[in-house]
């Protein structure tokens, strides 16, 4: 090994810089004290060791073999009695794949942030220093060996959304409410987040305790292993899947506990771009393709994923249709991609659980043609995950660049921008034709392919399970037609028609510019990954050719002949893709028609704002609101009765205890009043009082 073995290297660089920055940057000169200069060369530095490792793993690079399994290696933490905790790396083509576009994509926001944050001054030391440590929170997540070493990561970024979310809480460039704005939705993403962790750490203790004291992922993961614990004791691995899936679901912001994310948008936009595309929320999707093993053991915790991710999908979407602000509309787009991962790989899992069975201590495969589904739907899940990363990331910086040349992030006060923006203006539409499944676009391949998984799925499927899919399919297409009405209604509504604002100061930096045009040819050219083999990236090896590893996910395909071809003509024989197509399409003009052409009145529809179903939407199906009396009805009363226990209990108990030790300290000392003769009474009177214990030990002891 080359650059495996300097693997750890990866997630240490951005901590370094972290606290060079953060600490040590006041004595690095007035320019260098920013510290953006520094984290954009160590976070690059990150990346390109990333790139390093991948290629070495997948055999481009040093002796040109293919790692046939993970590359794992650790050193022992701590001891807890007979239980070893270890802390190291474990390399896999999913753990390469999330340093790689973590660490690419934050090399680009932070170069944007040095254009978009220059009126910060100072302050721009702490912003770059947070970021840094933000992004060592999800490269240590994606190098880690254990479940609890990844969960310490996890617990890092979430302290780092609170504070960059937070950025703006004191001195916002626009004053005392955006202020207040941001501190509360800073606590809302870190006390909404913390129930969702609090599940994914019950689940880590009921997981440690179901394989034997174990959270390493190399056996955690091993075949052997799940088969025997999944004998023993199934109801806890169910319990412990659940519990780790309710950690996603905040972290990734799934329904319910998806309100915090849009209140997010409080913080400046290259950290939105941080939180939706590089780090924080695909934490979540990762984690769930990192457990694949252990959830794909179970067909109904693999459908409730797929449950929650197609009706979040949905539900998102439709609160995007009438939002004015255009960081929000890409917040709720975020929520709704994000819903459309995980019901892809809840589609696929599923199919995979109807596959296998355990007997005898073995995991074996029954049905080959349905696991093939469900690897196929993990394939597709990783890759709409890593193309939304790149259009996203666009997407935001995009807005990013609007905002910071109109000085507003409402819609309704631009108009017009194209050609005071060209290079914005065209990145921007690029991101959001990708998005919204264009042909060709990144987005469109992995779309189409999360959509045809699950038809797939409810094909093979029969009964209950059926009418779940095909509702879950007919969500998902209906929110592709939503995405492409709503995405292009922002593009239309910033960038055609008449300038609406008060001033535009024109196009943004190049600092800003020029990683536009970079992620606007990812988001363009990444799904072409597809038909370059990307069904072969994830191959499944069973358990008798990978020792014991149940999902040993390798590179593959990359050689054989006419893949892309065999895709082209899978999507384009396929009559769903033209329904997408279509839908798209239709989407489109109706945005163009309302808002460009004017031919179609938007207020029609809402009777002008009055409707019971835009107020509802407006007013994101009143969840802040439920938010606040779920948290005054039960939190205050909790919180009550938690302070009565604290202040009357523990209290009450120490300090009456400390209350008996004074007082009688004080009656004690009334003894000592310097008095000889008192001093000789209390001698004459002790011996009196031995001597008599003395006479009744003897007595009752038969000495007399």
């Amino acid at each position: 090994m080359m650059f495996m073995d300097y693997v750890w290297l990866v997630p240490l660089i951005p901590v370094l810089c972290f606290v060079i920055v953060g600490f040590l940057g006041n004595k690095m000169g007035p320019k260098a004290a920013e510290g953006g200069f520094l984290v954009i060369i160590g976070t690059a530095a990150s990346f390109v060791l990333s790139l390093l490792v991948t290629l070495e793993y997948v055999g481009f690079i040093g002796d040109g073999n293919l790692y046939p399994n993970a590359v794992e290696n650790h050193i022992d933490w701590f001891k807890i009695g007979i239980y070893q905790l270890t802390f190291g790396y474990y390399i896999d083509i999913l753990s390469c794949l999330m340093m790689l576009f973590a660490s690419f994509i934050s090399t680009m926001i932070f170069t944007y942030s040095l254009g978009y944050m220059h009126d910060q001054g100072p302050r721009q030391r702490r912003y770059f220093a947070e970021v840094a440590l933000f992004l060592t929170g999800m490269l240590g997540l994606a190098v880690s060996s254990n479940l609890l070493e990844m969960f310490i990561f996890w617990e890092i970024m979430g302290l780092c959304s609170y504070l960059l979310i937070g950025f703006w809480s004191f001195n916002h460039p626009e004053g005392d409410d955006k202020a207040d704005n941001a501190a509360s939705a800073a606590k809302k993403a870190f006390l909404v987040t913390r129930l969702g962790d609090v599940c994914l750490m019950g689940g880590l203790f009921v997981l440690f305790f179901a394989m034997g004291g174990h959270l390493e992922y190399n056996v955690v993961f091993n075949a052997d292993n799940l088969a025997a614990a999944y004998e023993n004791n199934s109801e806890m691995l169910t319990l412990a899947s659940l519990l780790i899936f309710g950690g996603v679901i905040g972290k990734s912001a799934q329904f319910p506990l998806l309100d915090w994310l849009p209140d997010a948008m409080a913080g400046p936009t290259t950290v939105s771009a941080l939180i939706h595309a590089a780090t924080m929320v695909k934490a979540g999707v990762y984690l769930v393709a990192r457990c694949f093993p252990l959830f794909a053991l179970d067909a109904n915790v693999m459908l409730f994923v797929a449950v929650i991710g197609g009706f979040t999908a949905f539900f998102a979407a439709s609160m995007a249709m009438n939002n004015m602000n255009i960081k929000k509309v890409l917040a709720y787009s975020t929520l709704s991609q994000l819903g459309y991962m995980f019901l892809s790989l809840g589609a696929g899992g599923y199919m995979m659980a109807c596959s296998i069975a355990v007997t005898g201590g073995q995991i074996v495969i029954e049905e080959p043609e349905l696991f093939a589904v469900g690897c196929l739907g993990y394939a597709a899940g990783c890759l709409h995950m890593v193309n939304h990363a790149f259009f996203k990331a666009l997407l935001f910086l995009c807005s990013g660049s609007v905002i910071h040349a109109n000085g507003t992030e409402d819609m309704r006060l631009m108009g017009g921008l194209h050609k005071k923006m060209p290079k914005t203006s065209i990145t921007m539409l690029i991101g959001t034709m990708s998005i919204a499944g264009f042909p060709f676009f990144a987005g469109f391949f992995s779309k189409d392919l999360v959509l045809d998984v699950v038809f797939e799925v409810f094909e093979e499927s029969c009964g209950t399970e059926e009418m779940i899919f095909i509702a879950l399919w007919i969500l998902g297409i209906v929110t592709a037609f939503m995405t492409a009405f709503y995405m292009f209604r922002m593009w239309f509504m910033t960038f055609m028609g008449e300038y609406r604002g008060h001033h535009c100061h024109g196009e943004s930096p190049k600092s800003m510019t020029v990683p536009l045009m970079i992620l606007s040819i990812f988001a363009f050219g990444a799904g072409f990954a597809l038909l370059l083999g990307w069904d072969g990236v994830f191959t499944f090896m069973g358990s008798e050719h990978s020792e014991g590893q149940i999902l040993q996910w390798i590179v593959g395909g990359w050689d054989r002949p006419n893949v892309g071809v065999h895709w082209l003509e899978e999507l384009f024989t396929n009559w769903k893709t033209y329904v997408t197509i279509v839908l798209v399409f239709v989407a489109v003009a109706i945005a163009y028609l309302m808002y460009v052409k004017k031919s179609i009145n938007p207020g029609k529809f809402s009777k002008d704002g009055q409707s019971v179903l835009y107020r509802t939407i407006s007013n994101r199906y009143y969840f802040p609101e439920l938010y606040n009396q779920f948290s005054w009805k039960l939190g205050y009363d909790v919180a009550r009765g938690v302070e009565f226990i604290d202040r009357q209990i523990i209290d009450g108990s120490v300090n009456g205890l400390s209350n008996a030790v004074v007082g009688s300290g004080d009656l004690m000392s009334k003894a000592q009043d310097g008095n000889l003769h008192t001093y000789a009474s209390v001698v004459l009177g002790g011996v009196v009082v031995l001597f008599v214990a003395a006479l009744a030990l003897f007595y009752y002891g038969g000495v007399f």
